[in-house]
């Protein structure tokens, strides 16, 4: 079972090295304890949650024969602001370029923009939930007392 808390660790420092979290994770990480032992889980699920339904809504939107920008302004803010409380650095920048796109109404730049948003989100998400089944793994073998 140190296979798999070494597992994790080199996983979440890749995620680090890689430039898909910052320091913010740590912070969230921090405020997990035995009162709340579940809590990075929680918030990370919810975090992917609310990812999917955005971009889902979002490639609705580009999708329509006339695009409401300020809609997609307001659920590209959403997605920053949920990336950046998780610590998701990857996904904050690429809303932060996707918000300039909407500021100048392109619908191409926003559509280029939602597939990179998408890329580094599903990437994320993936490893994400890797970490949460690793996370498992090292509760099961350490019980907490």
């Amino acid at each position: 079972m140190a296979a798999a808390a070494m597992q994790l660790n080199t996983l979440v420092s890749n995620m680090f090295a890689t430039g898909l979290l910052d320091d913010q994770f740590q912070q969230l990480q921090m405020l997990q304890d035995p009162s709340a032992p579940d809590f990075v889980a929680e918030v990370v699920t919810l975090f992917c949650e609310d990812g999917d339904r955005i971009i889902g809504e979002l490639a609705k939107l580009l999708d329509k024969p006339s695009v409401d920008f300020d809609k997609v302004d307001a659920f590209v803010h959403q997605l920053k602001g949920s990336s950046a409380s998780v610590g998701a650095l990857r996904v904050k920048n690429t809303c932060i370029q996707f918000r300039d796109f909407c500021q100048e109404k392109s619908r191409d730049g926003c559509l280029k923009t939602l597939d990179a948003v998408r890329n580094d989100f599903y990437d994320l998400r993936n490893k994400f939930q890797i970490m949460l089944q690793l996370e498992q793994q090292v509760q099961a073998f350490y019980p907490k007392q």
